[in-house]
């Protein structure tokens, strides 16, 4: 049997985290490392045993050359120009208080933001079982927004399914503008996932997540997932309805789990998984990211799974 492949890109950026609970101007010290929404899901992906690809362009600076570290010691296969004319965004994460977390982006004019259609190899996204993308990277630059969509191009035209979460970000671009890319992109996808929020911005005033995911099915998806972070999630797939809990934790840092969710659902998706599998999974990943500080660490891998679960807290 052909192991699936999944092919991702966008910006992965170096990040720098609060170890204390505390704004800046107050704490002692910082810890680097890094974070990107499609490579958190193709980390998740990777350690489910899915062989994943990221696509990226990087500076030919050492933040660069942790992201390449980082993702290789991961397993992920990279793919990643890099760029001697522009640095590797910078993420800070700043933990003000025990439960909230504040990000701030230092991204204008990135390494990543300068992602091209000429980075894309297509016989990388010809090959992939399947290709996923974000909300974020057509929101970077206009350069950025053709890559995508000429990789959702080069899938469609090879019969690879597309997957796409919105992920949208205030600070890229308006409500306005992202409906309209989201409204272009979804029709063209065959998983669609977001929060209730995000797909407000292209349902409107619908409110029930049920009626959400199947005013965006309309558009074409045949599978529609909607995050509803503690509440768990919905989705319609197949015209099939589903509903499923969020795992009860303790949450330490949220960051991160909406793409421990994303990878989970899609890891069990290409294993021929049922989809009440699928959401358990992904639900289950997505308190294991909240479990640990920074953005895809606490990612678990598949012999982990019913660790949530366990009556017997040590293991031996």
């Amino acid at each position: 049997m052909t192991v699936p492949t999944v092919v991702t890109l966008g910006e992965t950026m170096a990040l720098a985290r609060a170890t204390e609970v505390g704004s800046f101007p107050h704490i002692g010290a910082l810890q680097l490392g890094i974070g990107g929404a499609e490579s958190n899901v193709a980390i998740a992906l990777t350690r489910l045993g899915i062989p994943t690809r990221w696509i990226g362009r990087l500076g030919t600076d050492s933040l660069g050359d942790l992201v390449v570290r980082e993702l290789v010691a991961e397993g992920i296969a990279v793919t990643a120009e890099r760029d001697p004319d522009a640095q590797t965004g910078l993420m800070l994460k700043e933990r003000r208080t025990a439960a909230s977390t504040k990000v701030w982006y230092y991204r204008a004019g990135s390494a990543g933001s300068r992602l091209t259609v000429g980075d894309i190899d297509p016989g990388h996204i010809r090959s992939a079982s399947l290709l996923h993308i974000t909300g974020i990277t057509p929101a970077l630059s206009q350069n950025a927004r053709e890559a995508v969509h000429a990789a959702v191009d080069l899938a469609r035209d090879a019969g690879v399914t597309v997957s796409f979460d919105l992920n949208y970000r205030s600070a890229l671009w308006s409500p306005e503008r992202a409906a309209t890319e989201f409204a272009e992109l979804i029709p063209l996808c065959d998983i669609v996932f977001g929060g209730d929020d995000e797909f407000a911005l292209v349902t409107g005033a619908l409110t029930h997540p049920l009626e959400i995911a199947h005013a965006v099915s309309a558009l074409g998806p045949r599978q529609v997932i909607v995050k509803l972070g503690i509440d768990g999630c919905v989705a319609l797939v197949d015209g099939a309805e589903y509903e499923r809990p969020a795992v009860p934790v303790q949450a330490i840092d949220t960051v991160g789990a909406g793409d421990a969710f994303v990878g989970a659902y899609l890891a069990d998706f290409l294993s021929g998984a049922s989809v009440d599998d699928r959401l358990a999974t992904a639900v289950t990943a997505g308190a294991f990211a909240c479990l640990v500080p920074g953005d895809w660490e606490g990612m678990p891998r598949r012999s982990e799974l019913a660790m949530l679960g366990a009556r017997e807290p040590v293991q031996r």
